[in-house]
């Protein structure tokens, strides 16, 4: 019967969950690699990284033996640790899963909590790393310039490799649970809180060698408890492959950055108009598609990132220039911005899907006709806010709204009757 069962676990593929760990990490090591290569070739090893890395090791042995540089002498100790907390908060945890384990591992759960443990100690191993390689680069700053002590130095240290351990792994349980804005919230108490206390223990307590470590004790209590709830949290398998992927992707993603737009994340809900409740009054068609209209450029991020850009840009423009230009400039300015806005309609009404329903070429103009005012209204008063209270002071105060409202409608009926068609 032992036997048998033998036989029947080395027909497996892999008749052990800690081969298919072994697995998983040869493949994540072959994909990151093969990432790299697609941007860093020999060429680029031979003439860039190597002469580079040898004059970066000749000026952190002069850092060691030599004076510092003159510039270090105006920056002060908070600076350190501050890069070292913004360094805390960034990276995530990979769990080493696939879609395909919903399928074929769900039945094993002690495969699933071997791969879990592998990953996460995976994880927090390269996170030690990463964390130890930037601390031996500031090592001379801190030992040289700041007169730390090798006992402060290995406190510090320790205590930065426990905290990165805690805030990577509480991070990560809120990711897999939350969604939406509850989820930056979450993230405020889990990354920002254990950072924000990192700061002041390294600040306070940088002379305080048996403080440093004690902290760092306290910090690795809470990554053992992490690591414990992590590998009790169920539910969230799809959650922690969407999660898994989007930490495994990293590399390509700032290697693709300047080449391919950032897909837009999934949302389960719009983070506005949640409820799709009609913007305005009238029930008429013309009104309910104007709503439609303005409900997209809203919810969309691009189009929403770019108003609010166009609007900081706007701002900073009237507000710099004499007041002899600042009217003149906030007419070409709203006169810019309003034949953006007619152009995102013009893309809107003519798109496929819209198509579909049933409005005439009048009907999209009308409702364009409706919804420019409305979408202009708050850059053109913001805008007037920062060119009339300036120039005319309380006069200002108590004109900028009606300027802004009647600036908003008059250009914006203008371009409406410009640029659609009917």
């Amino acid at each position: 019967m032992l036997r048998r069962i033998n036989m029947s676990r080395n027909s497996f593929a892999f008749p052990a969950a800690r081969n298919l760990l072994k697995r998983r990490l040869f493949s994540h090591f072959r994909e990151q690699t093969a990432i790299i290569r697609t941007a860093v070739d020999w060429t680029v090893l031979l003439y860039i990284l190597i002469p580079g890395g040898l004059l970066g090791g000749r000026f952190y042995y002069g850092y060691w033996n030599g004076n510092l540089p003159g510039w270090f002498s105006h920056v002060p100790f908070v600076v350190v640790p501050s890069l070292l907390a913004i360094l805390l908060a960034t990276g995530g945890i990979v769990l080493l899963l696939q879609e395909g384990d919903l399928l074929f591992l769900r039945q094993r759960q002690n495969w699933i909590s071997t791969i879990l443990k592998g990953g996460m100690v995976y994880s927090l191993a390269v996170t030690a790393l990463k964390m130890a390689a930037v601390y031996v680069i500031l090592l001379p700053f801190l030992i040289r310039g700041y007169d730390l002590s090798a006992a402060s130095a290995y406190g510090l240290l320790a205590l930065t490799i426990a905290c990165s351990w805690a805030v990577k792994l509480l991070g990560h349980i809120v990711k897999v649970q939350r969604q939406g804005f509850r989820r930056r919230l979450w993230l405020i108490l889990a990354v920002a809180v254990p950072c924000g206390i990192y700061l002041r223990l390294a600040l306070f307590w940088k002379d305080s060698p048996a403080l440093l470590f004690l902290a760092a004790a306290a910090y690795a209590v809470v990554t053992v408890l992490a690591f414990r709830a992590r590998l009790r949290l169920r539910g969230t398998f799809m959650n922690d492959v969407r999660e898994d992927y989007k930490q495994r992707m990293r590399i390509a993603a700032v290697l693709l950055r300047r080449v391919l737009d950032k897909p837009r994340p999934t949302r389960y809900k719009p983070w506005i108009f949640r409820k799709s409740q009609p913007l305005l009054a009238s029930k008429l068609p013309e009104s309910r598609f104007a709503a439609a209209g303005m409900k997209a450029l809203l919810r969309n991020p691009a189009h929403l990132k770019l108003y609010l850009q166009f609007t900081g840009v706007s701002l900073i423009a009237i507000f710099i220039v004499p007041v002899v230009l600042k009217w003149l400039l906030y007419i070409v300015l709203t006169s810019m911005m309003a034949y953006w806005l007619t152009s995102f309609w013009n893309l809107f009404s003519g798109d496929d899907y819209i198509g579909i329903l049933p409005f005439t070429k009048v009907q999209k103009a009308d409702a364009g006709s409706k919804a420019m005012p409305i979408l202009l209204m708050p850059f053109a008063v913001l805008c007037s806010a920062v060119l009339c209270m300036p120039a005319y002071g309380w006069w200002g105060l108590l004109i900028f709204i009606p300027v802004g409202a009647a600036a908003g409608i008059w250009i914006g009926r203008i371009f409406s009757v410009i640029r659609f068609a009917r």
